[in-house]
């Protein structure tokens, strides 16, 4: 069953959260990208692109794919790169497959123990948000390519 997620981030969010998580929407259905609900994968062209939960006040992203560099035409200047670095996902043994996590480089810095959901964003502010969209772009150059 398909979730009005504007209607339910309505519900659940106040202020900027709001206001950020309604642009990430906008910013989905701009790309076709699609989503099953509130707690949910989001696909592009079939793929995961990410991974969403909008719950008690909070809403959560996790990034799905390759960071190692900046892939296709999107732009991922140093404080980008920071912003996603200062969001790896660690493993904490969630069901994802990765038990005790994996090794990975992003944007040139090596990290251990990551979750397959890369990173996780917990109600991002406006510039944090910026960087989700460019990592989900970067995923979505990943899948065309394939």
């Amino acid at each position: 069953m398909r979730v009005n997620l504007e209607r339910h981030m309505k519900h659940v969010l106040r202020g900027d959260a709001l206001k950020n998580a309604l642009r990430f929407a906008a910013y989905l259905k701009a790309n076709e990208m699609a989503h099953t609900g509130v707690h949910c994968e989001v696909h592009y062209k079939g793929q995961c692109a990410c991974y969403l939960l909008a719950e008690k006040k909070t809403w959560r992203i996790w990034t799905q794919g390759e960071y190692s560099r900046e892939q296709g035409d999107v732009p991922m200047d140093e404080r980008m790169k920071e912003i996603a670095r200062a969001n790896v996902s660690r493993c904490v043994n969630c069901g994802n497959g990765c038990s005790t996590g994996n090794t990975k480089i992003i944007f040139g810095k090596e990290f251990t123990n990551v979750c397959n959901a890369v990173m996780m964003f917990r109600n991002p502010d406006a510039e944090a948000l910026e960087c989700v969209k460019r990592l989900i772009d970067m995923r979505r150059h990943e899948i065309v390519r394939r």
